[in-house]
């Protein structure tokens, strides 16, 4: 049976020896983030901070750390929810093997939330300054709630059947924010958007719950790309293995009785405060805008109350585990929501959303030898139209049957086989103004940018190449050309002038497109990308992909070796550059301060209680 709180999950992790307790004082700013990154990075246990200067609460981080220890906090459900897997995909199976549904029905049952009328969540009522106020990073606007649970019904249709339960980052101190009142980031396409529609429609403000900690399926339920119309309280149920607790309280909204904090209260359309900034997952900060606030009236805690935090920053961070788990979870469900399609990959190393590679099928005409994209196009408007998925600049997608073996998760492989086949003349699909990740600054706004789909079908066309050609010839304030995969070649170019923002195409780039127009190497290097420091993004892969996507918009920083502009279709004969340079207006990279350094690396020196990690 599943945990049913947190405590319960501390208890087994402790007893598995898969948690450590960190008794050394440290502070919530800054300082316990700084060690549970380390701690991530080496693949150590979950942490409990018991001595956090300015809170008597104890901290919970890095609890899902690994991909190992996510699948060992539910190891009693994953079979189960394989099965329920499985039956969607293919029911006639179970009838086939009737057996194999043992455990379903009692599983169905916990898609059922139960209601009572008393839990340990409600035990004492605090301030909201009492919680424990982390700070993650030096330039952070305030103290943030890291994993909250976000809860909110539709005004339209009350209940839990027409609820949705968001991960949406709650900023509890700093900027404007009034001693009840807490900052409530969502962003674009997300379901709590819609309620607060209804609730303005309606003229009344939008009751709002933030639970923290309880069971921890809860958390993994609020990450969930769950499609409409299923609730995650429902999830949760069946990932905990049992119905969750709500306990219900006139006036207002249900929360989990097994919570270890609940905040309610109420957000108004018309209130808008500076949120911001903060740390993010893109390896960036957000930056202060006015979004929603949360005018607090009741704080709960439970007496034994325990706070789950997680620090983000540039990928991979604790947040890939959850990834990966809902990746493992619902992956196979792919075709079904999207069919034709086999894969989907949103890459966590560059930021999740800018990057999405993705495998089709070509089924349109069987009896014709694949010359070109077809289907791939109308599956990668599928693809685009779906979901966070929707939220991706860059979509690569290749047809399944060119390469059987081919997988999205290959990721050097995945870009030889689509830099062998592509044609920039033909293959570049582009949408100029449209919704991107609120995260990401390359667009022309909050929350716009533009996208590109690289669709590539058939036989190979060309060889690629790793060894850059002697007679290489590039124009003055490039140098250091460098090989980051084959096909790919990585330069350095002159310093982004903020001329440009006036101007439109940056003539340095353009003047890089003349000068390698006619050059030999074009047929093996499909691909440039100008960046600051060349040596830095071809050292690995992953600097790779978090420079190149994070740092340039398609529609603005693409150009082309002999572009063109042909019945509205913009393509080239040569090469494809990138200009993934930083430019005016992108926030700046996470950095820690040399004292936050220095206090989390004295735990992992050599006589420090986490020595085994350093």
């Amino acid at each position: 049976m599943g945990y049913r709180n947190l405590q319960e999950c501390v208890a087994d992790l402790r007893r598995h020896d898969k948690l450590l307790e960190i008794r050394e004082p440290l502070s919530s700013r800054m300082e316990v983030g700084a060690v549970q990154r380390r701690m991530y990075a080496a693949g150590g246990p979950a942490l409990l901070f018991t001595n956090v200067r300015e809170t008597p609460f104890p901290l919970l981080g890095n609890l899902f750390g690994t991909l190992e220890r996510t699948r060992f906090l539910f190891r009693d459900t994953l079979a189960t929810i394989d099965k329920m897997v499985q039956a969607k995909r293919d029911p006639r199976e179970l009838l086939r093997h009737p057996w194999q549904a043992r455990g379903l029905p009692r599983a169905a049952l916990n898609l059922l939330p139960r209601n009572v009328s008393s839990g340990p969540a409600k035990a004492r009522s605090i301030a909201l300054s009492d919680l424990p106020q982390l700070v993650s990073w030096p330039q952070d606007g305030g103290a943030f709630i890291t994993l909250p649970q976000v809860y909110s019904e539709d005004p339209n249709r009350l209940g839990y059947r027409h609820s949705n339960l968001g991960m949406y980052r709650v900023q509890m101190s700093g900027n404007e924010y009034g001693p009840s009142e807490a900052g409530l980031h969502y962003q674009i396409h997300r379901g709590i958007g819609v309620h607060q529609r209804h609730a303005l429609e309606q003229g009344k403000d939008l009751h709002v719950n933030v639970f923290v900690g309880g069971a921890p399926s809860m958390t993994v339920a609020a990450v969930m790309p769950l499609p409409e119309g299923m609730p995650e309280l429902s999830f949760a149920g069946v990932l905990a293995g049992h119905r969750i607790p709500m306990l219900q309280q006139a006036g207002g909204l249900p929360f989990p009785a097994q919570a270890d904090f609940v905040l309610r209260g109420t957000v108004s359309a018309d209130k808008l405060k500076p949120e911001g900034p903060f740390g993010d997952h893109l390896g960036y900060y957000s930056l202060t805008h006015d979004f929603p606030v949360l005018d607090v009236q009741e704080v709960y805690c439970r007496k034994d109350a325990i706070w789950p935090f997680t620090t983000v920053g540039r990928p991979p961070q604790e947040d890939t585990s959850f990834g990966t788990f809902i990746h493992e979870l619902t992956g196979e469900l792919i075709p079904e929501v999207l069919p034709g399609i086999c894969e989907v990959h949103a890459v966590d190393a560059a930021g999740v959303h800018p990057l999405l590679l993705a495998i089709g099928s070509e089924r349109y005409t069987p009896y014709q030898e694949l010359h070109e994209p077809q289907e791939l196009l109308t599956q990668a408007n599928a693809i685009l139209g779906h979901g966070q998925l929707s939220l991706a600049k860059f979509l690569f997608i290749a047809a399944r049957q060119d390469s059987p073996q081919l997988h999205t998760h290959n990721i050097r492989d995945f870009f030889c086989h689509m830099l062998e086949r592509v044609s920039w003349e033909r293959d570049l699909h582009f949408q100029t103004r449209t919704t991107v990740d609120t995260l990401d600054y390359t667009g022309h706004g909050l929350n716009q940018g533009s996208k590109v789909v690289i669709a590539a079908a058939g036989p190979k066309r060309r060889d690629l190449d790793g060894v850059i050609p002697a007679e290489l010839n590039l124009p003055e304030g490039y140098h250091r050309p460098t090989v980051a995969m084959p096909g790919v070649l990585v330069v350095s170019g002159p310093a982004y002038s903020p001329q440009r923002d006036k101007v439109g195409d940056d003539p340095e780039i353009k003047a890089l497109c003349h000068c390698l127009d006619g050059q030999s190497f074009e047929s093996i290097f499909p691909l440039v990308v100008v960046v600051d420091d060349s040596e830095f993004v071809a050292r690995t892969e992953e600097n790779f992909l978090w420079v190149t996507f994070t740092r340039s918009n398609p529609a603005t920083d693409i150009y082309g070796v002999k572009e063109f502009i042909r019945n509205k279709h913009w393509g080239c004969a040569g090469p494809l550059v990138i200009d993934a340079r930083t430019k005016s207006g992108y926030p700046p990279s996470l950095e820690e301060t040399q004292e936050v350094t220095a206090a989390a690396e004295r735990l992992f020196a050599s006589d420090g209680p986490l020595a085994r990690w350093g």
